[in-house]
């Protein structure tokens, strides 16, 4: 059965160990883009908060900590689930609770975000178009 392959022993520059620590997060976020559809929609959903908060002129800090937070949940929970088909290949309840739990986790915050987009969005939105 094959295994995980160890990861390279330490390098004793200290840079080089970072620059590879680098690298492995690379790996995880082109391999969540690759086969995560949620985390693709959310990068987009994300770019387009971003979009309308520059042409409306809303302070921007919040729209980046809370897409940062979902995409971070997302990626959380791509690795939770990686790690339970890893450990529990058959069905089993635990296995589905700690999936569904995970996945509640990026729901929770796609609703702030949501609630947070709406609050900063709505007020200058209907400035911009008159109607307030």
């Amino acid at each position: 059965m094959g295994g995980v392959p160890p990861r390279p022993r330490e390098d004793p520059r200290p840079l080089k160990g970072v620059l590879r620590s680098f690298g492995y997060a690379w790996e995880g976020l082109a391999y969540a883009w690759r086969v995560q559809r949620n985390f693709r929609v959310e990068v987009a959903l994300g770019l387009l908060a971003l979009g309308l908060g520059l042409w409306l002129g809303v302070d921007l800090v919040p729209i980046l900590l809370v897409a940062a937070l979902v995409l971070s949940l997302e990626l959380v929970n791509t690795a939770l689930e990686a790690l339970t088909d890893l450990v529990s290949p058959v069905y089993h309840p635990l296995a589905k609770r700690a999936k569904d739990t995970a996945a509640a986790a990026v729901f929770l915050a796609s609703l702030f975000a949501l609630g947070l987009g709406a609050y900063l969005f709505l007020p200058a939105l209907w400035a911009r178009l008159g109607l307030s």
